[in-house]
């Protein structure tokens, strides 16, 4: 398990740092996935036939895996900042600005599993399925909602960590 998530948290925090890390190891074993197919689709271009749709599933796996690792990036705190508008800010405005972004993670990741999950509705009603390999498109949808509750799951633990440290003026 990863110290980066774990960094002191127990009970809830802890359970969810480790969902969040096995989840996105899951992710880096799909992206593992989707480069051996391409490797074979390219040797097997060269050799005798591509592997069919080989496009597709990049698409679809690339898509998951991406979404499973944000989770793990809210809760160790990886996502892009612009340190340069914080670097001469108080511990006290920093741990502010942390709980902001928290909050705002939280209500994105919450209208993003919202709006998935109505999209999947829609795939799974219309039979959506790719054009060559007839992969039906909601089956996709379900990995990365899973990713999106588990984003809105650590944004929620950063959110009451950075209100602690607001609170208590330091960033931490």
């Amino acid at each position: 398990m990863s110290d980066a998530a774990l960094a002191g948290r127990r009970g809830f925090a802890a359970l969810v740092a480790a969902l969040v890390t096995g989840w996105a190891l899951i992710g880096g074993l799909v992206l593992v996935a989707v480069i051996a197919m391409n490797v074979v689709s390219v040797i097997g271009g060269l050799v005798w036939k591509p592997f069919a749709g080989d496009f597709e599933m990049t698409q679809v796996g690339v898509a998951v895996a991406v979404f499973a690792f944000l989770p793990w990036c809210q809760l160790t705190r990886a996502n892009v900042s612009a340190d340069i508008f914080t670097m001469r800010a108080s511990p006290r405005w920093v741990a502010r600005l942390g709980l902001v972004a928290s909050a705002v993670a939280l209500v994105f990741a919450a209208l993003l599993l919202w709006r998935m999950s109505q999209g999947m509705a829609d795939q799974r009603a219309y039979g959506s399925t790719t054009t060559i390999l007839q992969f039906p498109v909601w089956i996709a949808f379900v990995p990365v909602l899973v990713s999106l509750a588990l984003l809105a799951l650590a944004s929620l633990v950063t959110l009451f960590e950075d209100a602690r440290a607001a609170r208590r003026g330091a960033d931490g």
